[in-house]
């Protein structure tokens, strides 16, 4: 039963620990693209009109669970290449889930111990959706799926027009076409 005792853990959970395992995630792609030469890479946290950014750091107004990655090119064209980059946060979640849950179940962890519990709980959630091939929003397949049909044909199989991964300067001219109709719309 949910009771009033549950609520500070639910928001803790909600508004911190799982938005650090989609940040945490979402490092894998900058990482691996690091190693495969992406150009202009970008990581975009929230929704809606950008409040600011820091580097390749793009934090919008809108606090909630949506970021992605996003670039502009790859030195290192190939299958390898983006399968690699495509199973970076796999990786990254798989490695943090196992570490923790490792240091977890070694004692290493003497407080916070129901907070790491709830960490792996969501890295393991997360991991779940995104190594099971699947469409999701729109059509677009998930990592795993992205993984398997590089794997099995050697190329994207569906049908959706939209990228994997969207260029850094669609992400910036749809940013800057937000904020002009935000104008227009603020001045009726």
């Amino acid at each position: 039963m949910f009771g009033l005792s549950d609520f500070l853990p639910l928001v803790i959970s909600a508004f911190i620990i799982l938005p650090l395992t989609i940040l945490l995630r979402e490092t894998g792609y900058l990482i691996a693209s690091a190693l495969v030469g992406v150009k202009n890479p970008r990581l975009t946290i929230g929704s809606g009109p950008r409040a600011f950014k820091i580097g390749i750091v793009d934090v919008r107004r809108y606090y909630q669970l949506y970021s992605w990655f996003s670039y502009d090119s790859l030195k290192r064209d190939g299958k390898i290449a983006y399968i690699f980059l495509y199973a970076s946060p796999i990786l990254m979640t798989l490695s943090l889930a196992l570490t923790i849950n490792t240091a977890l179940a070694n004692d290493v962890f003497d407080s916070f111990i129901t907070f790491w519990e709830r960490f792996v709980f969501y890295a393991l959630f997360y991991l779940l959706f995104d190594v099971v091939p699947m469409k999701i929003q729109g059509g677009m397949p998930n990592n795993g799926m992205i993984i398997y049909e590089m794997l099995r044909y050697g190329k994207r199989t569906d049908y959706n027009e939209s990228p994997f991964i969207p260029a850094t300067s669609d992400v910036d001219k749809e940013q800057e076409e937000m904020l002009e109709k935000i104008k227009q719309d603020q001045k009726k």
